[in-house]
């Protein structure tokens, strides 16, 4: 515990006074604001904003300025994961340096805000740490407890939780598998009442079409899309669960495909992919997931858990094909949902099943891009649709009065989405942190790791 604590410690170092700004000087600046670079810019930071924002030879850098030379080298907004969750700081064998460690593995990937879906009291203090400037790490937005079956068994307790989690101070509506219609109805009215978003899963018993008719803000893993792409004359429609569960991705009609990107798109429902972590559950094979490097980054029972997890599926779901049909049709909707212009958000519901905090959007990144998605569309994913979400104009994008949440990179993410990977350092909430003290932390939570 002594060395996880001195660990932590060293993760990064002070942050620097309010009064000395960064300025990163001729970087080719991506803002995101649409699909352009902006050459030899110089962009300078204090107290967690941008405050200057031109070309070199129009903006002076300030007296006493930190300086980082910005030649060859590609400045753009910071990254938002979508569908995380962080540690239930109060759980049984969670202690504070985990969290924290967590918390830097999003950071040291480019990862400046993460929305948690499922939250708990100490989520809470965890957010209002960062935004106090106490702890190190993404902005939160956090779900309050998930609103499932098992918590919301009517709809009078429904209404209870909901107005609980206001009162509480949660962001928003975490929506699990098992509700009944009338109590996702009553979810939705009281969320509706008292000013939250709700998200996250789509219950069997409500149907797509129902959650979108709600005004449920995101449907998350493409939850019950295939329901809704059944044919008509499907000979499984009444079947059993095990056995929908495993041949309904055989029963699809294409041509229910574009009708219903069309409504999603006009009813503005954000779709939230994590298509890599599904392939993971489906087609992926055990060795090559078992060999990921950045496992080394987190506990070895979490590995070991997930190992034990992935074997479990396999076992219960042994048919490959029915595995390789779902990917290759989630990638389908994905594409489909991009080409129209309809919302997608990006997310990677990590940490789960090998997703590791921060590493994981490098795997999503890849399996988009071989959706076919362009590199632009999957960046604004993560950025500038993010802050649309929100119905924010304050970050996601690089500009003047911006929040100063940035990534550094030596290589081109519009070449390239792959780039992002390439990091010469991290900007947070205005506060620079180079590569080199990336790699350092991340080296040290390795060495505690591996025990």
């Amino acid at each position: 515990m002594i060395a996880t604590a001195l660990l932590l410690a060293a993760l990064a170092s002070p942050p620097p006074s309010d009064s000395q700004p960064v300025a990163f000087v001729d970087v080719t600046v991506i803002p995101m604001d649409r699909e352009r670079v902006l050459e030899h810019y110089t962009v300078v930071v204090r107290n967690g904003r941008i405050v200057a924002f031109g070309p070199v030879k129009d903006v002076q850098v300030p007296t006493g300025a930190s300086r980082v030379d910005g030649r060859g080298k590609y400045l753009m907004p910071g990254f938002a994961e979508m569908h995380g969750h962080l540690p239930n700081p109060d759980a049984q064998g969670t202690t504070p340096e985990l969290v924290e460690a967590v918390l830097f593995l999003y950071v040291a990937n480019g990862v400046t805000a993460v929305r948690g879906m499922q939250g708990n009291p100490g989520a809470l203090a965890i957010r209002d740490r960062i935004a106090r400037g106490e702890l190190l790490g993404p902005r939160l937005w956090v779900a309050g407890p998930q609103l499932g079956g098992n918590s919301a068994r009517t709809a009078d307790s429904a209404r209870r939780l909901v107005e609980a989690q206001k009162a509480a101070g949660y962001d928003h509506i975490k929506i699990q598998e098992g509700l009944a219609r009338d109590v996702y109805d009553t979810i939705v009215a009281t969320a509706k009442r008292v000013g939250m978003q709700f998200a996250g899963h789509v219950p069997d018993a409500i149907t797509l079409e129902h959650a979108v008719a709600s005004g449920q803000i995101s449907v998350d893993h493409f939850d019950n899309f295939f329901p809704a792409l059944e044919r008509d004359d499907s000979p499984i429609e009444h079947a059993d669960g095990q056995t929908r569960g495993q041949e309904l991705v055989f029963h699809l009609d294409e041509a229910k495909l574009p009708p219903l990107v069309t409504r999603l798109k006009a009813a503005g429902t954000w779709s939230v992919p994590t298509v890599a972590l599904w392939e993971i559950f489906s087609a992926t094979p055990l060795d090559s997931l078992e060999a990921r490097d950045e496992l080394r980054y987190v506990p070895r029972q979490w590995v070991a858990n997930w190992t034990q997890n992935v074997t479990n599926l396999r076992r219960n779901n042994p048919n490959i094909e029915t595995g390789l049909a779902v990917a290759a049709w989630r990638r389908r909707i994905l594409k489909a949902l991009s080409d129209s212009g309809a919302r997608i958000i990006f997310g990677t519901d990590s940490p789960q099943l090998f997703s590791v905090p921060g590493f994981s959007i490098h795997r999503e990144i890849r399996v988009m891009r071989e959706a076919g998605l362009t590199p632009f569309q999957i960046l604004e994913s993560g950025t500038r649709r993010v802050a649309e979400y929100y119905g924010s104009d304050d970050f996601g994008t690089v500009g003047t009065g911006k929040r100063a949440d940035l990534i550094l990179l030596d290589a081109n993410p519009l070449t390239d989405p792959a780039n992002l990977a390439r990091r010469a350092g991290v900007v947070l909430n205005g506060r620079w942190i180079p590569e080199s003290e990336i790699q350092a932390g991340l080296a040290r939570i390795a060495v505690v790791f591996a025990r």
